[in-house]
């Protein structure tokens, strides 16, 4: 089966050229350059005119709940989300029922991916205060890292130990993924939240609670240990202008501490839990406009490597509360793409910058296997994306098992016109195929 995606603005490599892409057997065998009309036969031909082609992006940060949770999301619903959103594959975190943090349950989650998953899946193994001696028993060319929550957040898995901590970073045989949130101080300033506002303190008083402080003191923790252990650290979501001292801003290739910025804290800043409330209520928590500022601006430079979205769907009815009461997450995956197609709309980035932090770094960070670029050779992972079509986000349009988003009632510029996921079409014009499936992803380590 040949496929031709004709007369596409193909953004790739850090540049837009005017071509086609031919797929055979959910590989791409070529890509032409300057020539929008291919010779020779097809069986699918797609016309993609003024629309972008891209690769599919790679979402290295997604809870899908499953197993257990599954009352909420689960990975077929999550996963039609992402092919909706032009995400072809997705690395989820252990804090599910039960934790990922046994060889058993790692591989209870592979096969219940192979089942359910209609994009590429791989997995984070969950570390613990006493689990580091399982570390020698990953096969790193299936597992995308190791799960490390340096701050309480969902499904308690808090390491607090610091003969732990050093074990897990001596021990680790592939990348350590952090979450970095200083629980002590954490639990002071809600101490004192509680003694000023009472048991129920209003959600804006989160990023008080869940501070910049918590934030800088628990990420340069991580950032020391990995130095004197020589590990290989990703620090997730980072949400403050302070914390970007820590990173260099050269080469991902050269470089053995990496980070990630995820799309809520480069949308939202302080000011929308006025209109949004709980809704955007995650953790680390939505800081101030100048934070958001700065993240901005980092995606322009070397310093944040890669945009991920934390998508953590909850119901509605768990979102209830103040600062303390509702829980921390939101679904984020099927707009993640269109998001950030808007900063490009208003100035604040590129769309080669976006391909480059949500396709290519993904791929190169996690040494992926022939995906994140649009190359002969590699596998058929693609989005349409029309870059001039305007539209709300409305419920009814949400593939996400909860059935709400923070982005309803907002207009987007851009779609996200089909999704191809091994060469296979997943998604088009609103309708996801929900009987295909995608595949594990291999590392090359």
């Amino acid at each position: 089966m040949t496929t031709c995606i004709k007369n596409a603005i193909i953004v790739n490599n850090g540049e837009k050229i005017i071509g086609s892409v031919i797929i055979e057997n959910g590989i791409i065998t070529a890509v032409q350059a300057n020539e929008p009309e291919p010779e020779g036969w097809y069986d699918n031909i797609i016309d993609a005119h003024q629309c972008y082609l891209i690769p599919g992006v790679i979402d290295d940060h997604v809870h899908f709940r499953d197993p257990g949770l599954t009352h909420k999301a689960d990975m077929l619903t999550e996963s039609a989300a992402a092919a909706a959103g032009g995400v072809t594959s997705f690395m989820d975190m252990p804090n599910c029922k039960p934790q990922t943090i046994t060889l058993e349950a790692l591989e209870d989650k592979f096969k219940m991916a192979a089942e359910k998953s209609i994009v590429n899946y791989s997995f984070y193994f969950g570390a613990t205060n006493n689990n580091a001696d399982l570390f020698s028993q990953l096969d790193n060319t299936r597992i995308c890292g190791i799960k490390l929550f340096m701050g309480a957040s969902t499904g308690n898995m808090l390491v607090d130990d610091t003969n732990a901590l050093k074990q897990i970073f001596s021990k680790a045989n592939m990348l350590i993924a952090t979450h970095c949130e200083d629980p002590s101080i954490i639990q002071w300033n809600t101490e004192l939240v509680k003694m000023k506002y009472g048991e129920n303190p209003d959600i804006a008083l989160h990023p008080r609670i869940r501070s910049e402080e918590a934030c800088w003191q628990s990420s340069s923790l991580a950032v020391q240990m990995a130095k004197e252990t020589g590990a290989r650290l990703h620090v997730l979501h980072i949400s403050t202008a302070r914390e970007l001292q820590l990173f260099e801003d050269k080469p991902l290739a050269e470089k053995h501490i990496t980070a990630e910025v995820c799309v809520p804290h480069l949308l939202f800043s302080e000011e929308d839990y006025k209109t949004l409330g709980s809704r955007i209520k995650c953790n680390p928590s939505i800081k101030t406009a100048f934070d958001r500022e700065m993240l901005r601006c980092a995606l322009n430079t070397d310093c944040i490597d890669v945009i991920g979205t934390d998508h953590a769907p909850h119901l509605l009815s768990e979102k209830q509360g103040g600062a303390l009461k509702a829980v921390s997450g939101m679904p984020s995956i099927q707009f993640s793409l269109v998001c950030m197609l808007e900063l490009v709309k208003e100035g604040v980035t590129t769309i080669e910058q976006v391909v480059k932090k949500m396709c290519h770094a993904p791929a190169d960070l996690f040494q992926l296997d022939r995906r994140g670029y649009i190359r002969p050779g590699y596998k058929a992972d693609l989005v349409i994306v029309n870059p001039n079509h305007e539209w709300t986000v409305t419920q009814d349009c949400i593939f996400s098992k909860c059935g709400w988003s923070p982005y309803e009632g907002r207009t987007f510029h851009s779609k996200v016109e089909k999704t191809f996921v091994n060469g296979e079409l997943v998604y088009a014009d609103g309708n996801v195929n929900t009987c295909h499936r995608g595949e594990a992803l291999h590392f090359n380590r």
